[in-house]
């Protein structure tokens, strides 16, 4: 959480601006470009600092890593921003270490070798119907931008002196992005697992629940919806089922304790509530 009144009333889009105003010229670019994705993805730049946390933190890079092959690059830069508003006392936790590359890096390898131990069959993707649909529309998107893209290769290739040919070389990476989301994508299509809205209802909390929990500490009441990796909205309380408090929550029942490990220590909980 952020202390101080300045921590307190600071947009991420001021946070991001005061950074920025500070790093050398030659990085400012890249930088600016990839601290507004996340703070696009985390719910738009006039959110308040305060409520950004390790765990949404940590929701962010685990997706990118799943959706992005430049993910190290990226993360960096956004590594550095959280860095410097922990230098600055915008927050009492230092948010960049819960950007776990090589961990991430790591997990992605362990999954790689899981699907060759199940026949090659990769593990499912599970998310809901709305989600479902929305990635197919994302696909069929990237299948027109491809054929229109190619279409721009070609004009740009007419001019036969590739060296200084800006356009052409611009297009070629337009176009090898755009075939890596269309790989990317239909692999995650022909993996989904949608969950069923009318499955049996258990006890336990799962993917797709919503939980209230007790912080033990400050008695403060969070209240989450379980997801997975490509659903995951903080702004929303929509975390993922593999982040740290995620993974805490699933399987548990109504009343009991939960320990989650941060980069601050320990935080324990009490399950109040489960709506399925």
């Amino acid at each position: 959480m952020v202390t101080g009144n300045t921590g307190e009333n600071l947009s991420m889009s001021e946070a991001a601006g005061q950074y920025l105003a500070v790093i050398p010229h030659e990085k400012k670019d890249a930088a600016q470009r990839e601290i507004n994705n996340f703070i696009r993805w985390y719910g738009g730049r006039e959110k308040s600092f305060i409520g950004l946390e390790g765990s949404a933190v940590g929701d962010y890079a685990e997706r990118l890593a799943q959706t992005d092959a430049d993910c190290i690059r990226k993360l960096e830069l956004v590594r550095g921003f959280l860095a410097y508003a922990y230098k600055q006392h915008w927050c009492q936790e230092n948010l960049s270490v819960s950007i776990r590359i090589v961990k991430t890096t790591r997990s992605s390898t362990n999954k790689k070798a899981s699907a060759k131990k199940n026949n090659g069959k990769k593990e499912p993707v599970y998310m809901t119907k709305e989600a479902f649909e929305k990635v197919e529309l994302e696909l069929k998107d990237f299948r027109e931008k491809r054929l229109a893209i190619i279409e721009d290769v070609k004009r740009a290739a007419a001019d036969k002196d590739f060296k200084e040919n800006a356009p052409y070389h611009a297009a070629r990476e337009q176009k090898s992005f755009i075939e890596g989301k269309i790989l990317e994508l239909g692999e995650m299509v022909a993996s989904v697992a949608i969950i069923d809205e009318n499955r049996k209802v258990t006890h336990k909390a799962s993917m797709g629940d919503t939980v209230v929990l007790q912080d033990l500490a400050s008695r403060r009441e969070l209240r989450y919806t379980l997801v997975g990796p490509r659903e995951v909205a903080p702004a929303k309380g929509k975390i993922s089922t593999s982040s740290p408090v995620g993974k805490a929550v699933a399987g548990k029942a109504v009343g009991d304790m939960i320990e989650v490990v941060v980069p601050s220590g320990k935080l324990s909980f009490q399950l109040k509530e489960i709506t399925h």
